[in-house]
Order: structure tokens, then C-alpha cells, then sequence
């Protein structure tokens, strides 16, 4: 039944978005490195590597550089065009292709690299690589704001792989072990609501079992008991 939805709103979104992605492509042809898509390999349903599309926001070379693929608030290799389509979630929808392809779901744990992919224990790994991956999902709600907690103190992949990693894979367990059509439509919800009103707390909310974040972690995830 996902499957179904999954095709039918990543086909009227492709259609209904076409006005705002046509520009798009064409300032990012036109602007930076005159770059449109960057395609990186992730971690798909099964183990299987996909090639998952955004739109070109830091610098070509950026996967070899710095940090690698954690992207830190204030990154050096985001292009100005860039950090405008990151801070609305704009340069995502090129993921629609990926949905349409049967790669994601529209809900899921995020596809990720495998460099971050290794910062879960084997036995979270297991467990995510049983579903598609989404373009957006409780995990990806819940850190909506990853790269605003990545600075100052924060900015270590030390930091990320022993609390923001462990933390996150919880959240994408208890995703895969309570999934279902509830919560694939109350994500969605709460996608664009977030998108709208970035500081909401709603998703604790309306998921209340969800697993207690570290204390390092409650009031940049805004967490409420």
C-alpha cells in the first residue's frame, strides 16, 4: 500500500513542483560550478547502493573535503545559492525521482553514505536496511535541525558518531518496529509542518513513545516530557 502512495505523490509532486524546480535548475546551471544534480551513493532497502539525487549545493569535490559527508552550520563548501536551498529543504526534492524509481520511500529512515552509515551499531544497521529509505521520516523530523547542533562544541565527528549517530539510529529503529500507514501520513503532516514552523515541538507530541534523546541533546531537539 506504501508503494501505491509512494508513486502517486511522487508523480503529482514532480508535476505540481515542475514551475519551481525549472527555475531552479536553471540558476544552478548558470551560477556556483554550473552544476544542476549531485548524485551520491547511499544505502538503500537491503544493503543495495543507490545513486540519490539532490540538487547541487556545495562544491563538487566537497565528499573529499573537510568533514567529508556530515555537513557542519556555516560549512565553508556551501555555494550561496546553496545555503538558500538547504535552509528551505529545497534541494531534496530531486529525491521524488528516487521515490518515483521504487530507490525511497516518501517515509523511511534517511538513505545515508557509508561513511555515516558506519557510525550505527551492526545491529541498527541491520534493522534499517529491512525498509526503503524516505525522503523524510521520524529521524529526519527530530533532526531537522542536525547541522545548527553540528558547531562550536559540537562540531566533531567524535560529537556525532558517540551521541548524534547513536541517538539518531534509536529513533530509526523504533520507525522500522512501529511503521505502518499512521505513521506514514502523520509524517508527512509533520514534515510540512516543520518546514513551516522549524522550531515546533509537535512531533513529540503526536509520537510519544518515542525514545528519550541524551541529555546532550533535549533542547536542541526540543524536547518536551
Amino acid at each position: 500500500m506504501e508503494r501505491f502512495f509512494d508513486v502517486i505523490f511522487s508523480g503529482l509532486a514532480l508535476l505540481v513542483l515542475s514551475p519551481l524546480l525549472v527555475p531552479i535548475i536553471l540558476i544552478l546551471r548558470f551560477s556556483g560550478e554550473g552544476e544542476i544534480f549531485f548524485l551520491q551513493e547511499r544505502i538503500g532497502k537491503g544493503g543495495e547502493l543507490f545513486k540519490l539525487f539532490k540538487f547541487a549545493t556545495m562544491l563538487k569535490d566537497s565528499p573529499n573535503i573537510g568533514t567529508g559527508t556530515v555537513t557542519m552550520k556555516g560549512d565553508p563548501r556551501i555555494l550561496p545559492v546553496g545555503k538558500f536551498l538547504r535552509k528551505t529543504k529545497i534541494n531534496e526534492l530531486p529525491q521524488l525521482l528516487n521515490i518515483f524509481f521504487g530507490d525511497m520511500s516518501v517515509i523511511g529512515p534517511r538513505p545515508l553514505t557509508a561513511q555515516t552509515f558506519s557510525s550505527y551499531s551492526a545491529q541498527t544497521q541491520t534493522i534499517i536496511k529491512k525498509v526503503r529509505p524516505g525522503l523524510s521520516g521520524v529521524g529526519s523530523i527530530i533532526f531537522r535541525g542536525e547541522e545548527e547542533i553540528m558547531h562550536g562544541a559540537s562540531a566533531s565527528m567524535d560529537f556525532y558518531n558517540n551521541v548524534i549517530a547513536q541517538y539518531k539510529g534509536s529513533l530509526e529503529e523504533w520507525f522500522v518496529f512501529n511503521k505502518g500507514m499512521y505513521i506514514y501520513f502523520f509524517a508527512i503532516f509533520l514534515t510540512v509542518w516543520a518546514v513551516i514552523f522549524p522550531s515546533t515541538n509537535i512531533a513529540w507530541k503526536v509520537f510519544k513513545d518515542l525514545p528519550e534523546p541524551p541529555e546532550e541533546l533535549k533542547q536542541a531537539l526540543n524536547f518536551v516530557d
